[in-house]
């Protein structure tokens, strides 16, 4: 079977011309996000999961520290 991904910029990423890039494809079954500066590392992961994530970032329940 083959498994070609459609990738598409994220609207998260910074807009510029550099390799900062957040990129997603997806099928039926499956969300797919990677780095533009490694691509051939992938994550992957269904709505669910995501969804949970993205509203805990949002909510501040997940923080960064630097």
């Amino acid at each position: 079977m083959d498994r070609t991904l459609h990738w598409q910029k994220s609207t998260f990423s910074d807009g510029g011309d550099g390799n900062t890039c957040v990129e997603l494809a997806a099928t039926p079954t499956t969300l797919h996000l990677r780095e533009s500066d490694t691509p051939d590392t992938e994550l992957t992961t269904t709505t669910a999961p995501l969804t949970h994530l993205i509203r805990g970032v949002k909510s501040g329940l997940f923080r960064t520290t630097t």
